[in-house]
Order: structure tokens, then sequence, then C-alpha cells
């Protein structure tokens, strides 16, 4: 059976018939507008797909995903999890591309009791003083891909680096994540103008960074890959520098970039705990099923997004099959005992996981396809440093 919901940023998953068991209700909160719903659209396709693997169902109940647009406004991301908690009677909490939508939804849910479940967003006051034995995220902490990428770059034996970012809180975050790991000397560092007038000519900041002498750049910069990597192509800094990106030079960017032939890309690194060509099962799996249904290769948001499901429904499943058995669904998502796209893996006492991640470069794959491949460096078992601060139990 299948049914629409009836919100119009809604979607309902469900199979099974009249007489089936009461559904496991999943909101899933997201970017569907605004140039960000690129990153949204890929979530809410892996969620889709990872509901047809499962069969539609855990443990005999069917599985019923309510989709929501967070409009890339706080605000109006509360408004939605207070919905999903209070009107649509879902179980479980799910989503969040934003940490500043998801701190401000986070009390709506955990005061409710309901589970909540971050695919993306990693914000340090819930890795923190803020950690609940209700939360769980997917994806680590925000600080750990920078302080990953600082780790790889120790590795690649860069010895001057230069920094770039936007002045906002992630961008100071990714900035610091990245220079409390790296072992060489920061040359110079640039935090550019955001928000609704950002600042989109870097002409002086590139100049900066060629009179450096850093044999590197650092760069974080979300929704703007296309316009900062022509830049840094035009000023010739790709033969001079090696770029190192989080969150940019990513899946969602790649097919753009490659259009519009921006080479300087090609070669670049970044770290995560996922890439397309990671050899699990599951990952497999889904990146050849989701290119085959969706005609694209699916990014980091996809991936977190798609493990969701197996993750809920291993947590349920080895609960007895009782969403409503709380105390043994959270010791269940506590072990994250199931298989997920990035092989198996454990969680830390405030729910993040304890993750290794691998070095990535921007290459063309065996279809000429850019992509995001592994060039064989791990950084193993990294924690996210807030996890002290943590008063879970476990």
């Amino acid at each position: 059976m299948k049914r629409i919901a009836a919100a119009a940023l809604s979607a309902l998953l469900m199979s099974g018939t009249a007489g089936a068991q009461e559904p496991i209700k999943i909101g899933f909160i997201t970017t569907l507008t605004t140039p960000a719903a690129s990153i949204g659209n890929d979530m809410v396709d892996a969620v889709k797909l990872a509901v047809e693997h499962s069969g539609g169902k855990i443990a005999g109940h069917p599985i019923e995903v309510v989709f929501e647009d967070d409009g890339l406004k706080p605000e109006l991301g509360r408004q939605k999890a207070e919905k999903l908690v209070r009107q649509d009677g879902v179980d479980i909490v799910a989503g969040f591309i934003w940490s500043n939508v998801l701190m401000a939804a986070r009390k709506s849910v955990l005061d409710s009791g309901k589970f909540l479940i971050s695919t993306n967003a990693g914000p340090s006051e819930l890795a923190g003083k803020l950690c609940s034995p209700n939360f769980f995220s997917l994806r680590g902490q925000n600080d750990m891909v920078p302080i990953a990428l600082g780790k790889v770059m120790n590795e690649r034996g860069v010895k001057k680096l230069y920094v770039m970012a936007p002045n906002y809180t992630a961008g100071k975050d990714m900035a610091a994540g990245v220079e409390s790991s790296f072992g060489g000397e920061v040359a110079g560092r640039d935090f550019t103008k955001w928000g609704d007038d950002p600042q989109l000519d870097f002409s002086a900041e590139f100049a900066k960074v060629a009179a450096s002498g850093a044999d590197a750049l650092f760069a974080f910069y979300p929704g703007r890959a296309a316009i900062f990597a022509r830049q840094f192509e035009q000023s010739g800094l790709s033969k001079k520098v090696k770029l190192y990106s989080v969150y940019t030079m990513d899946q969602i960017a790649l097919p753009k970039l490659q259009e519009a032939k921006i080479d300087a890309v090609l070669g670049s690194s970044s770290a995560d705990y996922w890439s397309p060509d990671l050899a699990t099962p599951a990952n497999q799996r889904f990146v050849a099923d989701f290119k085959a249904k969706y005609h694209r290769v699916p990014s980091n948001y996809a991936a977190a997004a798609y493990d969701l499901i197996p993750y809920v429904k291993a947590a349920v499943e080895q609960a007895g099959g009782d969403i409503s058995a709380t105390d043994a669904v959270r010791a269940a998502l506590a072990k994250a005992d199931y298989d997920s796209v990035r092989g198996r893996y454990k969680l830390a006492r405030n729910h993040f996981p304890i993750d290794r991640y691998l070095s990535l470069e921007v290459a063309p794959d065996a279809n000429g396809v850019w992509s995001l491949r592994s060039d064989g460096l791990e950084m193993k078992d990294l924690t996210d440093p807030y996890v002290e601060a943590c008063r879970n139990e476990g």
C-alpha cells in the first residue's frame, strides 16, 4: 500500500496491506528549496533507495518516511520538527544538513522523548555538553573532516599552509579544525564575507596566497565551488600550490565543475569517512543502484542518508521489533551493529562515530566522470575533541 503525505513537501513511503502492522514513522528534515536543494534531493533519493533495499519494512512494520523542507532556515526547521512530532506522530526525526537548523530543532524532538538522528550536521554542542542519550549521528562531528585533512597534509609532507574560509561559524570551525592537526606553518589566513551578500571575488586573497610562499591552500566554500575553483584556475595558483578542501569539491559540485571544464580541481585533495569507490558490499550495492536509478554518482550526503534506514532497521529488530521499547532501541542504536556503506564502526559516548577517514583526490573514474576516490592513505580511529564534555553513560 502506498499513500502520499498531505504536506506539499512531504512524501510517504509505505508497503503492505490494509491488515499490516502499524508503520514505523520517520520524519526527515532537509533542504528542498533554495540552491541547497541539490544536497537535499540527493539525501531524499538515497533514503528512498534504502527503503526499497530494505523491502519497505522493519520487523514486519511498513516504513513510513515524511520529508520536510527546512528552507535553510533554523526557525522553519524547528517548526517542521514540531509538526513531525505533534501532528505526524513520528517515532524518529532525522536528516539535517545544517548545524544551526539541527540546533534549533533538537529541543522539540528530544523533549518529546523521540530519537533524533543526524545524517550530516555535527555541531560541537551536541558532541559535548548538550549530548543526549536519544541523539545519534551518522557522520563525524563538524571538526573531524578538517582534522583528518590536517593529518593527511602532515603525511603528504606539506610544510606551509594558507587557509581560506568564509567568515561565519562553520568557516571558522573548519579553519580551526585543520590548524589544530596540521603540524607545519600556517603562512596566513583569510575569512571572507559571507551571508546574504557574500564576497565572490577572491583575487586579492589569491594574490596573498601566491606571495606567502605556501605550498598548499586549504579552502572551505560550500555551495561556491564553481566560483572559487574558476578563480583559483585563472589565478595560476594551481601550478604553484596544492589545493586541499572540505565540503567544496564534492560529488554535488563535481558534475558542474567538469561541465565547465575547470581542470584546476583535478588532483585536489579532501578527506572523508566515505568515497564512491569504497569496496564494502553495502557501498558497492548502494553506489551501483543509485547510479542506475538516478543517473549520477551519489554524494557523501547521500551515503549517510542511505545508512539511516539499515541503521534503524537493525536497531529495532535487535530490540525485538518494538520501536516503543525506547531503552532497548537506544542500546541497539548505540552498538551501531549494521552493514553501513562505510563498513563497521563504533560510536563514542556522545553517540558520534569513532571513525577512520580516507585521503581522497578528485580524478576521473573508469567512465571519465570526475569523482572523489581514495588514494590509499587512511587516518584511523579518530574521535572528536568534545566527547570528554559529554555526560552520557554509554
